[in-house]
């Protein structure tokens, strides 16, 4: 792969597996240092992170922390500077999902569903600001094409990745010229762990136009495009969503 990124410092939350992992190894396969940001993949994270200092030493840190507890998320960024001196990129990817049904909501699924998703993205950016401006940097978001459309069941979530947009929306504005602010919202990419059969898979994924699932690598792409090679964009949403969003 082209080195489009080297020299270049890449923080991003919740890398230790899935879409998150696939960020840091395609971003750092075009030349970046990346830190990975973890909670409880704590050995994912080491796994990682051995694989990639393995294909260039010196090139991947791994950082943990509750990204529900506010008092982390500058710390984060310090120890990002503190290791490499600069930072380039965050990509606030870490996310909680799961079903609140009306009725059964309860404070702590709005804790943890806005915390995750949108009170940790907006408290990273603020940390992080001043160093990406030193680097007319970028912010990108992970969010999802349920922040635009709801998805049933989901009355926190879709929510929290709607206020998600609008912050990367605000962020843009706020942070310009220096700092460009965009998100990635994906469609059926990584469905959960837990909690979805075959069928209601196989459901999700006929609802797109190309009628078929993504993968995280094409989230790892978009990714690399915003950081290398889209310099005059920003405030901008790009669904990676198979055509979902498209199909009314």
């Amino acid at each position: 792969m082209e080195q489009k990124l080297t020299d270049k410092v890449v923080l991003i939350t919740g890398a230790a597996r899935r879409v998150g992992a696939a960020i840091a190894r395609h971003l750092h396969a075009a030349g970046a240092t990346v830190a990975i940001h973890y909670h409880h993949s704590s050995e994912a994270a080491r796994a990682l992170a051995d694989e990639l200092n393995a294909a260039r030493p010196m090139s991947a840190v791994t950082l943990g922390g509750d990204l529900l507890d506010v008092k982390v998320l500058p710390s984060l960024v310090e120890a990002t500077m503190a290791r490499f001196e600069r930072l380039d990129v965050l990509v606030n990817n870490a996310s909680t999902f799961y079903p609140t049904r009306v009725g059964e909501i309860t404070p702590a699924h709005w804790e943890d569903l806005m915390g995750t998703n949108l009170r940790a993205p907006l408290f990273l950016s603020q940390a992080a600001a001043p160093y990406l401006a030193e680097r007319d940097g970028l912010i990108l978001n992970i969010a999802d094409i349920h922040g635009l459309r709801p998805l049933r069941y989901h009355t926190v979530y879709s929510p929290a990745k709607a206020g998600l947009i609008m912050l990367t929306q605000s962020l843009a504005r706020e942070l310009a010229p220096r700092v460009r602010v965009n998100a990635i919202a994906p469609g059926p990419v990584e469905f959960p762990e837990h909690g979805l059969t075959e069928d209601a898979k196989q459901a999700i994924i006929d609802k797109t136009l190309l009628k078929r699932r993504g993968s995280p690598q094409d989230i790892a792409r978009a990714a690399l495009f915003f950081a290398a090679d889209a310099p005059y964009v920003t405030g901008q949403i790009l669904a990676v969503d198979g055509g979902r969003s498209a199909n009314t």
